[in-house]
This record gives structure tokens, sequence and C-alpha cells, in this order.
């Protein structure tokens, strides 16, 4: 068994090192060797190798990963990666140099990428996998036998898996202030040292690279650890170690093993794909909206470095757009917009559906009624012209008479309009000076002396298509029933408003106002807030109707809250001036 120098920093729950070891043996190893001898070994080599560079820029090869990214997507760093073997790969020789090339290793260790990394070793477990075995051979810190590691025995390599611990085994920590070494590690941050040195930016002899914020936070690693606890772990063992290393044995256990083979070789093996044509790319950044560079976040959150790296990834079938997160907030924004028009429209329908249902019964009724009525206003009608041929033209009676009998003509053309209506005819449209006519209805009403009526205009031209019997009936009735709503008083408004397409008719009342809970009925047939006898609950309901074979609008609006403000209703009707 290869223990790689993090295990300190994973079985923290094994005080004694040794009872680890001995674990390891009760799985059945034969020996137990720690990887960080090999670091040592690997750390002359690097000293050696970066003292005679003569200018060119070494890149650290113990990292697989790193090896691999650089093989795949830079491979014409490949010959800057230094031709050393890993810790991992120099051990094993060395294992085989020192008990014969029979024995079989197998590295223990936190790092994943090690599985594919060399054909020399027979297998490779993480730290994590090898507690799973644990479980499984039911071994425990129970009845074992704490042993030592097996030689060789490791010194300061056991910094290794800590960041910038090659560095401090190759005693080079000074050329890092000299800027004539760059140490980084992370999976971004090796990324960026490398486009750096891409673009010529570095100048630099040695960079010690590192996938992981150093192996203690390998992927085969426990999850849930703490780093710089880790760290700390890792800085106590190797104290111990050093305090207790027998200084000449291990002097000379190095020089021994500097005098094997070490050597590895690399080779490119490009991964690369095609760039899209810069059109494309410039086209996918508009659809995930980067218009313009201001727009490019490069948050990361897609998993790439930049919004141009993850446009380049869709075009080639590797990402897709939602994963852009400013992207798809925005898009999920547009989606809730739709939803709300499309619910605003499904609620329009259903009031619609809804109010066609009551007028259909209001309809059904209307003809009844229409039918009942038309008789006792021809009587009406026919001896208030008879009583009028026989009264002086000039006398108040006759006056009267005349109202009567124009009265009578309107009630049988409202009766008219009631059968129209159930019948679903069309409106007979007329041109009609609306400023006219508006002040032509408010003269039919009886208001009392204490109602003050008034009325205003703002509208250029006058002029609009109705159906002047049906509107006339509208603004009657709105007029009449704002009246009855101030028993003690107040003002009735008519204004008139409007534009090239529409006409908006305002009757507004200081009356006691609407509840809230029946301003969802009051287009109800038979719906009054009247006392009985007083209202038939058709009014409101016809006017709607009308409004509606206008191609017209109705909205109400109501306060019967005192501390709210002005009590009162306000009608607005909307026209359109010709269909």
């Amino acid at each position: 068994a290869c223990v790689a120098p993090s295990f300190p920093a994973e079985f923290v729950e094994i005080e004694d090192y040794k009872i680890f070891v001995g674990m390891l043996r009760k799985m059945g190893f034969n020996k137990v060797v720690e990887v960080s001898f090999g670091a040592d070994v690997v750390a002359q080599k690097y000293k050696q190798l970066v003292d005679e560079s003569n200018g060119k820029t070494i890149i650290s090869s113990d990292c697989p990963a790193i090896v691999n990214y650089i093989r795949h997507y830079h491979p014409n760093f490949v010959e800057n990666l230094a031709p050393i073997a890993s810790p991992m790969v120099a051990i094993t020789r060395i294992i085989k140099e020192k008990y014969g090339k029979d024995y079989k290793s197998v590295l223990i260790g936190p790092c994943i990428a090690k599985k594919a990394e060399s054909e020399e070793l027979e297998y490779v477990l993480t730290f994590s996998e090898l507690r799973e075995l644990l479980q499984l051979f039911k071994i425990s810190l129970n009845d074992i036998v704490p042993t030592d590691f097996d030689p060789p025995y490791s010194g300061r390599g056991s910094m290794f898996p800590v960041s910038r611990g090659l560095i401090h085994n190759m005693e080079k920590m000074d050329k890092i202030m000299d800027g004539d070494i760059i140490v980084t590690h992370g999976h971004v941050n090796f990324r960026e040292a490398i486009d750096e040195l891409q673009e010529g930016n570095l100048d630099v002899g040695y960079m010690e690279l590192l996938c992981c914020r150093g192996c203690i936070m390998g992927p085969g690693m426990s999850k849930g650890g703490k780093r710089f606890k880790r760290r700390a772990l890792i800085n106590d063992y190797v104290k111990n170690k050093l305090t207790n290393l027998n200084h000449e044995d291990w002097i000379n256990e190095l020089k021994k093993y500097c005098e094997i083979d070490l050597s590895e070789k690399f080779t490119p093996q490009d991964q690369r794909n095609p760039l899209p044509q810069e059109e494309q790319i410039t086209e996918m950044l508009e659809t995930i909206g980067k218009a313009s560079p201001a727009d490019y976040l490069d948050c990361g959150a897609c998993g790439y470095s930049t919004c141009r790296d993850h446009a380049i990834a869709v075009l080639e079938g590797l990402a897709d757009p939602e994963m852009c997160l400013p992207y798809t907030i925005e898009k999920l924004h547009q989606s809730i917009d739709q939803l709300n028009v499309s619910n605003n429209k499904i609620a329009n329908i259903k009031q619609a559906l809804k109010q066609s249902e009551k007028l259909a019964h209001m309809g059904q009724l209307s003809a009844g009624i229409a039918h009942e009525l038309n008789n006792p206003l021809g009587v009406i009608t026919m001896y208030s012209n008879l009583i009028k041929e026989e009264t002086d033209p000039e006398s108040d009676t006759y006056r009267d008479l005349e109202m009567v009998v124009e009265q009578a003509d309107r009630c049988k053309k409202i009766v008219g309009g009631l059968l129209n209506f159930a019948r679903k005819n069309q409106v007979r449209r007329s041109s009609c000076d609306i400023i006219d006519f508006v002040k032509h209805s408010m003269e039919s009403i009886l208001a009392p002396d204490n109602i003050k009526l008034s009325f205003d205009a703002e509208i250029d031209n006058p002029k609009v298509q109705i159906d002047t019997d049906q509107m006339m009936q509208v603004l009657t009735n709105l007029e009449k029933n704002a009246v009855e709503a101030m028993p003690k008083g107040g003002e009735l408004k008519l204004e008139i408003k409007g534009d090239e397409e529409n006409i908006t008719i305002i009757v507004s009342d200081t009356g006691t106002g609407i509840s809230k809970e029946n301003m969802g009925k009051i287009f109800t047939p038979f719906f009054t807030t009247k006392e009985i006898g007083k209202g038939t609950g058709l009014g409101l309901p016809l006017i709607y109707g009308i409004v509606k074979m206008h191609n017209g609008k109705i909205a109400v609006e109501s306060n019967d809250n005192p501390r709210k403000g002005q009590t009162g209703t306000s009608f607005t009707i909307t026209l359109p001036r010709n269909i």
C-alpha cells in the first residue's frame, strides 16, 4: 500500500498514525509505505531541473489533472512539462527497486485523476473508497496492533499535499519573492495562469500548478473538511515526523534512490474543437442576452469562465443557453409577464362569458316585460294625444301633455329596444353632436334644488356615431341613479372627453357610494341596492348590454367610506366614434 501524505487530514479520528498503518496491514497489505518519500526524491530532480532550465518555463507535472489539461487543451506547452515522474510513480519504481518487481502497488490517496495517470500501478483507491473497504472488512480502531511505515522513510516530502509543498521541499521559497516562480491552485486559477503564459504575459522559470486547492482538498477526500484545519493537521504530522526522523539514514536513502530512472515522457493529445465563426459566437451571445461587451458579466454561474466561453460551448453542443443564470432569470420574467397577460385575458373572457349569461337571462325576461308594456303604453299615447288636441297650445297643460307624449314615445322605443336587446339586434347608429346629446339628457332629469348639475366638455370634434335612443336610455338611467344616491344633496357632474378614435362620457356623483362587496354584482340582473319596490335591478345590466353592443367599455369607481375621502360613484363609458 502506497499511502499519500494527505492521510492525516483525512483520518482525523485516528490520533496515532501507527494505528492507521496497522489497519492497512490487517486488510492484508504486506508492505505499507509513504508516497512522501517519492516526493522527497522528485523534489531533488525538480531542483536540479529548475537550476538548469536556461530561461525555459517549466510547468510542474506532479498533478495528473494539470498534465492532462495541458496535453488536451494546450498541447504546445507539453514540452514545458517537467519530464519527471510524479511522487506516486516515483514511489512505485522505488518499491520495485527495493522489494522486487513482483510486488504490486496500490495507491491510497485523495485524487481521482491518479486512477488514469499511469499503468505502473496495479490499482488506485481514494480515501473515501478506503473508508468503505474498512467498513466492509469490519476493521475498527479496536484490537489493532500499531506499526510504523515500512522504509524508505520520508522527510519534508510529507508537506507535498499543501500548496507550495513541493517548493518547500525544493528549498526554492526565495525564488517566489524574486518572481521567478509562480505557485497557484484551483481549477480557475491554474487555467488563468496557463492562459496568461499563452498570451506572453508571464516570464518565469517555474510554475507549480495544482488543480485542487492542495491535495488536502482533493475529490477523493471526505466531504465537509475544512481546508486550514486539514493544513494544520499536516503541519503537526510533519513536525513530529521530522523530530523523530533519522536524518542520516534519510539522506543515504535519498542519495541511493535519486540514481534510479525517474524520467517521464508526455505526448500531446489535442482534443480541442475548432472554434465557431466569430459571427456565430456574436449571434449566440446576443441570443443569451449579451448584446454588447457591457453585458458580459463573466459571473461563472454557468460553469464557464467567461460568457464567450459559454457561447462557444453552446455552439459546440456542450452546453445549453439556459445555463446562463441572468438569461434564465430574464426568460422567467418574460414568461411570468406572458402568463400575467394570458391570465388577464382569461379573466376578461370569463367575465365576458359570465356577463353574457346574465344578459341572456335578462333578454328572456325583457322580451316578456316588453310584450306586456306595449299595450298600456299604446293607450297612454293615444289618450294623451286626444287630450292634447282639445287643449290650448299656449297653456301649461298642453306643454305637460307634450312631455307625457314624448316620454311615452320614448318608453315605447325603450320597450322596442328591450325586444331588440333580447333578439340581439344590432344598434341603429346615426351621427349626432355628443355635447348637445348629453346636455339634452340632463334636461329630462327632475333634480331637487339641493343637487347641483354641472357639465364639462373637453373635446375638439363632438361628432359621433351612436344609437341615440339606446344611449339616451343609458345616460338617463345613470343620471337618475345618481340623483337617488344623493338624498341629502350633492353634485351630479357629466364630462365629455375624447380623441380621434374614442369618446369618453363620465357620469359622477357625490352620493353615498357603492360598497366593495356589491361592486362585482351591480351589472347582475335583478340585483339592486335600493329599497324594495324602488328598484328592479335591470337598469345597469341593460346599460352594460347597450354599451357592449356599441363595442364600448364601461367602468365604475366608487367610495362609500368618508374616511377615505369624498364619497360617490363615477361611471366611465368609452365608445368608438365609428365602427
